[in-house]
């Protein structure tokens, strides 16, 4: 087995505190985060753009940030649209000293559903030199005549995206693993009460694609299971759930790459509360071959 691969390089962009949780009383309190990464160019640069929506009872916050290929920080902007006044908007921030990029937003329409992130009637676009760098949500004409902006040579590509889960025995999200696949629902099973082996259960569309039997044994493990016919290699760590007092979260990783131990660098994945970092300029030229990553942090209700 080998061990969990906690981080994107040691040299990486931190995305955030990939817990994202505060600690009160020696127990930790999750919040409700999806962080999706994107890579583009800018100015003729490969980058990456870390888009964060946040939901807590203040209502539903939005951060954005942009890194260039040395991984060094080029601008972020934190927008909070549940302010009256911030559900739409543009903020032009200043790169390298000499170029612009306009972040546009409107969410004064956006539904959302249960987490964060919006499902409809919204977008969020990015501006540089007239051209859209990243176009976010289904109000994309609205996007380019409020921009007056230019369709890009290329597309971005989706890399990776990061989701807080919640639930007792079962966790669910979606999922799209490659660029113009269908969405799928994955389910995430684990009953522990009662059970002296408990089991964990990942199913595709309601389809098992993966059990782990004798879960107190195999806590920590990967294992590679086929969607749309592609080799997904999943990692699990659900030390949290079985071994320790406090609320923590298991943690699981889908990653489409074929070569995965190419480009993930590994380490004793022991706390599920470790940064997750992007690595370096190679890494990003090679996204596009290595595919697409989706991590999950799953946290038990109370």
């Amino acid at each position: 087995m080998r061990d969990f691969p906690s981080c994107f390089g040691e040299n990486g962009v931190q995305i955030a505190d990939s817990s994202s949780s505060s600690s009160s009383g020696g127990r930790q309190t999750a919040q409700n985060l999806v962080t999706c990464v994107y890579q583009s160019k800018l100015c003729g640069r490969s980058c990456l753009i870390t888009v964060t929506w946040s939901k807590s009872l203040m209502g539903q916050g939005l951060s954005v940030g942009i890194d260039d290929a040395t991984s060094q920080s080029v601008c972020k902007v934190d927008i909070k649209p549940w302010l009256f006044s911030k559900r739409k908007g543009c903020k032009t921030l200043e790169v390298d000293g000499r170029n612009k990029v306009d972040i546009y937003w409107d969410l004064s329409s956006a539904r959302f559903g249960s987490g964060p992130e919006p499902l409809d009637g919204y977008y969020l676009a990015l501006v540089v030199d007239c051209e859209m760098l990243l176009l976010l949500g289904d109000l994309r004409k609205e996007a380019y005549r409020k921009t007056n902006a230019g369709s890009p040579d290329s597309s971005p590509l989706f890399v990776a995206k990061r989701e807080h889960i919640f639930g007792k025995r079962v966790y669910c999200t979606k999922a799209q693993f490659c660029d113009n696949g269908p969405v799928h629902d994955v389910a995430i099973e684990c009953e522990m009460e009662g059970l002296g082996d408990p089991c964990l259960t990942i199913r595709i569309d309601k389809r098992i694609v993966m059990q782990v039997k004798r879960l107190a044994w195999k806590f920590r493990g990967n294992q590679t299971i086929l969607v749309d016919g592609l080799a997904v290699e999943v990692f699990w760590d659900v030390h949290n759930w079985l071994f320790t007092q406090s609320a923590g979260s298991a943690v699981f990783m889908f990653q489409t790459s074929l070569s995965a131990e190419k480009l993930w660098s590994s380490q004793n994945f022991s706390d599920s509360s470790a940064a997750l970092r992007w690595s370096g300029s190679q890494t990003i030229r090679e996204r596009q071959a290595s595919g697409f990553s989706l991590i999950l942090y799953a946290w038990k209700n109370e």
